[in-house]
């Protein structure tokens, strides 16, 4: 069975975004958890959840917040699995503070990040490093992936043709 993976969120405010992430892991039949914690208002539950993560069955954690987005910092420094931070647009600055936040971590506190409200890639980018050990994952990894070239080519043929008939 493929090790799971913790979707968290600072706010529940979040979930309209990072429901993309929880979307593209139910699609590839990843197990997963949701919660919210906050790295301010709740910075013991984070920490004690991903000082944990690895032996409650985590392979990969996701880490949603918006404004200061410290949350993917406070659960990267306790532990030693992959942490994906997805930086929530807020009223404020457009989610930039969000992503250099997110982005701008110190040496030895890696937190992968893409880009802004961008959680179906962070999904996808967690889905792929689980897959590093499962080749059922990376099997339908490839598949998507042909299935995208796929439909692009689709697309060319289609636009060939009308920009041929003016």
């Amino acid at each position: 069975m493929s090790k799971k993976v913790a979707v968290i969120m600072g706010s529940d405010s979040d979930f309209p975004v990072v429901k993309a992430a929880v979307e593209k892991l139910k699609a590839f039949g990843v197990p997963y958890e949701v919660h919210v914690m906050s790295a301010h208002r709740t910075p013991d539950a984070a920490a004690d959840f991903s000082k944990h993560a690895a032996e409650n069955g985590f392979g990969v954690i996701i880490a949603a917040a918006g404004m200061a987005a410290h949350l993917g910092g406070v659960l990267a420094a306790h532990t030693i699995l992959p942490v994906i931070g997805i930086p929530i647009k807020s009223a404020s600055f457009d989610g930039m503070d969000a992503l250099l936040a997110t982005v701008q971590m110190p040496p030895g506190v890696p937190v992968a990040t893409v880009g802004i409200n961008a959680a179906a890639n962070a999904g996808l980018l967690a889905i792929q490093m689980l897959a590093l050990s499962d080749t059922a994952l990376a099997d339908k990894l490839a598949a998507m992936k042909q299935d995208m070239a796929e439909g692009v080519a689709k697309k060319d043929a289609a636009m060939q043709e009308m920009v041929n008939s003016l």
